[in-house]
């Protein structure tokens, strides 16, 4: 009956969108929202396409003899009845789904887990909510059996949603409120990823109206992570989210070029804020001695003085640096005006009475409107633009960076701060690309620089007025064309558009902006407010990201999600509270994840140990399940890594592995592991795949093997927390390979 319903509800839709597709002409009101319901049929098919695998995955049998049925989405019957077919797993009914235990039933007397293969079921799993055959404990497991399904089950390159196995705990942070900041700190294998993605949906369900037209915004640590996650949001029926690493953050700017890690610390730095503020004030330069100005035939001289008073009446202002140029501008332009006007506007023949004077004593002849045409005049002339360009240019973020990471004195400038070594580190040729650090910088920038857009919405304005007078005009012709049988006889007269709308809410409805999504707009505006910002591996961001995202949004409805013992940016935070003070001082709130699901209690104890090492305060989280395999640990020749991996494929058969090491050893690995999916952007799709740390964060596999781990410890200062990354990534088996010849520090492998 599900399936049948939801078949239906396809075909409805696939039918109005051919429909729609096949309709040709019209006005362009009409195409417009043609366009827009076309846009929307063709959502719902993809959404009913991307819940068909698992659309019902649970009963829920109460004690006053009624049935829920638990789902993907909800779906009534054709009938409409009150009574929901399936129950949408964020609804509230849903909840005990989730939550139920023998001590708290919550109304439920059995839970049902169904597990299915297409539309096949091929698996029931139920639970009894009796206090005398389940514990008490509010971290139990519910659904054991279908979870253990699901954590056993062959990886397969993409992340699955976990819907069908939320555990108490983490719903508890899906249906958290949506204000406020709320951060998540949870060990390895916790679902913390999992958990982000699902508050998202939960979120767009919940608070549909708020947030569907700001969005939603989910920040990863990588492209690969995202592709990794890329199915989830579909599968849970949400497709307007926004899915970006912090180098996507800059529109027109896609930064992947590789950095070392001690760059990338010094750039995000709070302290950079101020570099770039100086940097820009730097750019508003006040000559040492007067600029010779050639304005054939006249030769005009810029003095110091009439320089520095322009600035300083600029900067007075209060406006950003390219808002702010107009005024310098206009202050040279007058000086240099009166100049001229010194010379030209006096009458050549004028003839003193006392006969004491010459010329330039007479009367000067010339008016406002003359003194304005000589400003015109001279704001044309290329040497004139040339000089305003060279003491207040208007600049780029692109070209503030580039200028000043190329020049040493620059950076000597704006950065007296930073040590003779970090400035160093900061140069770089200005050919080679963008880094993920640098994006924080370039927003940075373009905050202080600001945009003189005053051409831009006058421009606006005029196409605004336009499409006003184009809808009024359609509003007058609807009005004009109904019957006057319909207009004598007021009951039988049908609205027209004018009835329903204003020539402002047409004018808004044809506006080609509006038909796109929210994602796709946001993705294109620097300045867009999001509604919602979840930031996945949040403690490897540095100060500048953060205050990147805080103005992405100003509301602080934000979901932070990480782990502190993972922390492998050189620049990451010490504490939750020291990252978010500035911001929202002590008003956020904090969520833990206890309970391990992923990693098999054997490779928990192996972390444990390196855990401790970095802080032994720390507890780790709680294995839920074992694997009855020890890890290995063994020395070998390099040579020899390529038949352990083939060993560990074969024990395990199909699924996804990982070899995980220092970055150092990825070109003599590459050269090892022929058949491994390497690069900066690996296939995650392909059995094998040679990762460095930093590219295996939120990763998981059925295999791992962390090849030569003390290279990993001495490759950062926090090397520990990278060893404890990689030994956490495997749900399986996981060995731990130690090659016996050194290795050289370019990666090579010495063979004597």
């Amino acid at each position: 009956m599900l399936y049948g319903r939801l078949d239906r509800l396809r075909e409805q839709a696939a039918r109005r969108l051919s429909g729609l597709l096949r309709e040709a002409g019209g006005t362009p009101e009409a195409r417009s929202q043609r366009d827009a319901a076309a846009a929307m049929y063709a959502e719902r098919v993809a959404r009913y396409d991307a819940v068909e695998p698992g659309l019902c995955f649970g009963r829920l049998d109460l004690r006053d003899g009624g049935h829920r049925h638990i789902g993907r989405i909800g779906i009534f019957d054709d009938e409409g009845d009150f009574e929901p077919l399936l129950v949408d797993w964020r609804a509230p009914a849903a909840r005990p789904f989730y939550v139920a235990t023998a001590a708290h039933p919550d109304g439920v007397a059995q839970r049902r887990h169904i597990r299915t293969r297409g539309r096949t079921v091929v698996g029931l799993d139920d639970e009894v909510l009796d206090l005398d055959r389940a514990a008490a404990d509010s971290r139990a497991v519910t659904g054991e059996a279908a979870l253990l399904a699901a954590l056993t089950a062959k990886r397969t390159g993409r992340m699955k949603d976990i819907v069908e196995t939320i555990q108490a705990e983490q719903d508890r942070v899906i249906r958290a409120d949506l204000g406020g900041l709320l951060v998540v700190q949870g060990g390895p294998g916790t679902g913390k990823t999992a958990v982000a993605l699902h508050r998202a949906a939960y979120l767009l369900y919940t608070y549909r109206e708020q947030l569907s037209a700001r969005g939603v915004l989910i920040v990863g640590p990588n492209a690969a992570f995202l592709r990794y996650i890329s199915q989830v949001l579909p599968s849970l029926a949400e497709t307007g989210v926004l899915l970006a690493t912090l180098g996507d953050l800059y529109p027109g700017i896609t930064a992947r070029r590789a950095e070392p890690a001690a760059v990338a610390e010094v750039k995000g730095r709070a302290l950079m804020a101020d570099v770039l503020a100086t940097a820009v004030r730097d750019r508003q330069r006040v000559p040492a001695e007067a600029i010779r100005v050639d304005v054939l035939p006249e030769v005009l001289l810029l003095h110091p003085d009439v320089v520095e008073a322009a600035r300083s009446r600029a900067r007075r202002s209060g406006q950003l640096h390219n808002v702010a140029r107009p005024i310098f501008v206009d202050a040279v332009l007058g000086s240099l005006a009166e100049q001229v006007a010194e010379r030209v506007g006096h009458d050549p023949f004028w003839d003193d009475p006392l006969g004491e004077g010459d010329a330039l004593d007479s009367p000067n002849l010339l008016d406002a409107t003359d003194l304005a045409d000589i400003r015109a005049d001279l704001a044309a002339e290329p040497a004139v633009r040339a000089v305003l360009d060279e003491l207040w240019p208007v600049l780029t973020p692109e070209a503030l960076l580039t200028g000043l990471f190329a020049s040493a004195d620059a950076l000597a400038s704006a950065a007296p701060q930073l040590t003779a070594v970090d400035r160093e580190l900061l140069r770089r040729d200005p050919a080679g690309g963008w880094s993920p650090a640098d994006v924080p910088l370039l927003d940075e920038a373009a905050e202080l620089l600001g945009e003189d857009d005053s051409a831009a919405r006058a421009r606006a304005a005029a196409l605004h007025r336009a499409s006003l007078e184009y809808a009024q005009g359609v509003l007058d012709i609807t009005a004009g064309s109904m019957s006057f049988e319909l207009e004598d006889d007021p009951e039988a007269a049908v609205p027209n558009v004018a009835s329903v709308m204003d020539a402002d809410a047409l004018a808004a409805r044809h506006a080609t902006g509006e038909r796109l999504g929210a994602a796709a707009r946001a993705a294109a505006d620097r300045r867009w407010a999001f509604g919602h910002v979840i930031v996945d591996e949040a403690q490897e961001l540095p100060a500048m990201a953060w205050r990147l995202l805080m103005r992405r949004c100003p509301s602080r409805s934000m979901t932070v999600v990480g782990d502190l013992a993972q922390t492998g940016a050189l620049s990451g935070p010490a504490s939750w509270g020291e990252m978010f003070a500035p911001y929202v001082a002590d008003r956020w709130r904090a969520a833990e994840l206890t309970v391990s699901y992923r990693t098999p209690a054997e490779i928990m104890d192996v972390a444990a140990r390196v855990l401790a090492g970095i802080d032994p305060a720390i507890v780790p989280p709680r294995a839920v399940r074992s694997s009855g395999v020890e890890p290995w640990d063994a020395e070998g020749q390099l040579e020899h890594l390529a038949g352990r991996v083939a060993a560990l494929v074969d024990e395990l058969g199909d699924g996804r592995f990982a070899v995980i090491c220092p970055a150092g050893l990825v070109p003599a690995l590459s050269a090892v592991l022929t058949d491994a999916a390497v690069g900066e952007q690996p296939d995650l799709d392909r059995p094998v795949v040679l990762l460095t740390v930093a590219q295996a964060k939120g990763l998981e596999f059925d295999g791992v093997v962390v090849a030569d781990p003390d290279g990993i410890v001495a490759e950062s200062p926090r090397g520990a927390s990278d060893l404890y990354v990689a030994l956490t990534r495997a749900t399986q088996r996981l060995g731990v390979f130690r090659p016996i010849r050194p290795i050289r520090p370019n990666g090579t492998v010495r063979t004597g």
